[in-house]
């Protein structure tokens, strides 16, 4: 193309020619393209940027270029089968996730001690929200809450206005909802303790019962009985839980109601449907709060029988008039009657209902302390086909403060797991706000042995507040009573194991600026929480450093567990997880000092075990023979060693060996599996 600038006329020339270009022609993809490119005998024209799609089909049929790209079309359907079948068989024999409450310690806050916010001398919620802190300090991603509802404080709080209310003492819901919040920020888990069995004689239901009104006069137990100037007559000789009859008159009603604790705690009727649907719209309440779980108080109470016939006397000789406490007579006809697991049943399905959305589930537990009928307490677990509570709450380690010895601990231990039905999860408690605090029952030199045997236990364990510094039983005298029960007798006052949080050495211990409502320890200068962080080897940071310790080592949080000795004074078992290249032998003391050789009690653990922690000092690392394992008084050992032939699988084992659900280890990936 050029340009005549004198007549501007533009003047187009031929170009040059390209004979890879086809202009716009139509013709055959296939073989024809060859032709119209190139000339017969020519030669092919050379790849080059840009090249049009004919040049490009002419070579990409070729085989050379063909063959690599087919190959690498099948290798990557191949690939991608191959990881959707590994997918697909990991997910398959993958042991099922351990829940929040099985991976962390529950640690129960006794709120009128944890944290006083507004001077008042009484803990409330906005003082627990201010300590959240702590929870994580001890790796405890679970705290049960004691009661906080509306009560008239006859119980504390276990006798209950209003459901559906805080108690001004404690704070607002306001309050509640901003402490739920930030539990939840901070990864914890939120467990109420939740009354069914009784209300308070203030609530409404109760008031509006009395005077018969429609539909509550028959929501509580009422029965005639003979009222003179001499006294009441009951309709049997049931006896309260707080001793005396637990029957009380109503002027009003002119007839007595039941109440197996207080009589400012008349039990509800749960063969009344309405009762069981009020109470079930509760729990619907507070878990669309957003609570995480529910503690079933006095689960056992529930029901009574409807014939209200005399219990059985322990005693028959004892003059029927002198029966007035609680130990004095068998409770066939109301404690864990026909129908209770059914209700408990419902209200589990309720939970279900509200644990579908992913990482919500929501946990119950039963307090059902059965007395030495360990039958009646495993029930609760459920059957295989009908769930019921996750666990009902195991107190047999209590009597182990009473007598310690390492053969007291092995048959504790034993009772539980030997009874407790296949693939159920095993707790352990210790101490709760209705106990004497383990420091004080055990002894000092007991408590952080006693701490290592709740950590490295199977299952979950269970710490009441200051058992992590080792708080003692303060002195309350009889003027300063509070416990309703202790005021009714003195024997029985339970404030001595409820005073104030020890946060630090300032005054009142940091738990209030003015007063407390409960006398602060003596001690608590030295024992109290910031102190023992800066302490080398104090009771919280051992406690600390077993939480981590369970948490970070698969055996100990959810491998097998083997009781391998016990004697007078030494407590030992096994955790190990197969596969697993390490395995953990823990050895308690009980008594006197001790040396104990283990080698001939335990086959295929290698003679030498590394020290991984002592509660008598901060060392590990030092080799310890198992032929010569020394323990002193009140020290616990946690030694690991190289796993080799899992104990559990040895035939002088198979009965002393538990594990809830099987797993093992693939070292090569990483990863649990349950084809074991």
């Amino acid at each position: 193309m050029s340009s005549d600038e004198s007549n501007g006329v533009i003047e187009m020339k031929e170009g040059i020619a390209n004979a890879g270009f086809e202009d716009g022609q139509d013709g055959d993809a296939g073989a024809d393209i060859y032709e119209e490119v190139v000339e017969p005998g020519a030669a092919h024209p050379q790849p080059y940027a840009g090249m049009p799609k004919e040049v490009l089909l002419l070579y990409s049929g070729q085989a050379r270029y063909r063959l690599p790209r087919e190959i690498l079309f099948w290798l990557t359907v191949l690939s991608t089968l191959a990881l959707v079948v590994v997918t697909a068989t990991v997910i398959a024999l993958s042991p099922r996730c351990l829940s929040w409450w099985q991976a962390s310690p529950v640690y129960q806050v006794y709120p009128r001690s944890f944290q006083d916010s507004d001077n008042d001398g009484i803990g409330d919620l906005k003082g627990i929200q201010s300590r959240l802190d702590h929870f994580e300090y001890l790796n405890v991603k679970a705290v049960w809450i004691s009661p906080f509802f509306k009560s008239p404080m006859k119980d504390f709080g276990y006798d209950v206005e209003d459901f559906r209310e805080i108690d001004p003492i404690f704070g607002t819901m306001e309050d509640f909802e901003n402490l739920l919040a930030a539990m939840h920020d901070q990864g914890l888990k939120l467990i109420m303790d939740f009354i069914p069995n009784h209300t308070s004689d203030q609530h409404e239901w109760f008031k509006l019962s009395r005077n018969r009104t429609e539909p509550y006069t028959d929501y509580f137990i009422w029965h005639d009985c003979q009222n003179t100037s001499l006294g009441t007559v009951p309709p049997n000789n049931w006896v309260s839980v707080f001793g005396n009859s637990a029957w009380q008159y109503d002027a009003e009603r002119q007839q007595c109601y039941l109440h197996q604790f207080l009589k400012e705690q008349p039990e509800l009727n749960f063969r009344h449907p309405d009762v069981r649907r009020e109470i079930t719209d509760v729990i619907r309440f507070w878990l669309e709060k957003g609570v995480d779980g529910l503690r079933i108080d006095a689960a056992k109470h529930i029901l009574e029988a409807k014939h209200l016939r005399d219990e059985p006397q322990v005693n028959p000789e004892q003059p029927p008039e002198n029966v007035t406490a609680y130990w004095q007579l068998h409770h066939d006809y109301t404690t864990t009657q026909l129908g209770t697991h059914e209700i408990i049943q419902e209200w589990r399905a309720v939970m279900d209902e509200y644990s579908r959305e992913p990482g919500r589930y929501r946990f119950l537990m039963t307090d059902s302390y059965d007395g030495g009928e360990i039958e009646k307490s495993m029930m609760y677990y459920g059957t295989p086909l009908v769930k019921e509570a996750d666990f009902p709450f195991n107190f047999y380690l209590v009597e182990l403060l009473d007598a310690m010895s390492g053969n007291g601990a092995f048959s504790l231990v034993n009772t539980w797991l030997s009874n407790m039905p296949k693939g159920r999860w095993p707790n352990w408690v210790i101490g709760n706000h209705d106990m004497t605090r383990l420091s004080s029952r055990a002894g000092k030199a007991y408590v952080n042995v006693l701490n290592m045997l709740l950590l490295t236990l199977p299952g979950t364990p269970s710490t009441y507040y200051g058992e992590e510094i080792g708080m003692e039983n303060v002195n309350v005298t009889e003027s300063e009573i509070q416990d309703p029960l202790g005021k009714f007798n003195v024997s029985m006052n339970r404030d001595p194991g409820r005073s104030p949080m020890q946060w630090s050495s300032d005054d009142n211990a940091s738990f209030s600026k003015n007063k407390t409502w409960l006398p602060v320890h003596p001690d608590y200068k030295t024992v109290n929480v910031e102190t023992q962080k800066n302490a080398s080897w104090s009771t919280l940071r051992q406690y600390r450093a077993l939480s981590l310790l369970r948490t970070a080592e698969p055996p100990l949080h959810r491998g097998w567990m083997c009781l391998v000795w016990s004697d007078n004074n030494t407590f030992a078992f096994l955790r190990e997880l197969d596969g697993f290249p390490a395995a953990f032998l823990v050895v308690l003391n009980f008594g006197a000092a001790a040396t104990v050789d283990l080698s001939s009690a335990l086959p295929g653990v290698p003679p030498q075990l590394r020290l991984r922690m002592s509660t008598h000092h901060p060392g590990s690392g030092q080799l310890v023979s198992l032929g010569q394992v020394r323990t002193e008084t009140g020290e616990g050992l946690v030694l690991e060693y190289a796993a080799g032939h899992p104990v559990h699988s040895h035939p002088a084992f198979q009965d002393q060996c538990y594990v809830s659900e099987k797993a093992c280890y693939l070292s090569t990936m990483g990863i649990l599996h349950s084809n074991c």
